[in-house]
């Protein structure tokens, strides 16, 4: 499942996972570390809400 950003709407989408930032392919959202932030605009996992 996809999430957005509350804050900047940046899309995190498990199926591209967030290959700049060392994160694979196929990493689910709840699977990310805990100090994982928004790579836009440096928001918390907490900041992120369904898509």
């Amino acid at each position: 499942m996809a999430m957005v950003c509350d804050i900047c709407g940046y899309t995190y989408d498990p199926e591209a996972g967030d290959p700049d930032n060392g994160i694979e392919a196929g990493t689910a959202f709840e699977d990310l570390p805990d100090d994982w932030t928004c790579p836009l605009c440096g928001a918390a996992k907490a900041d992120f809400v369904d898509e």
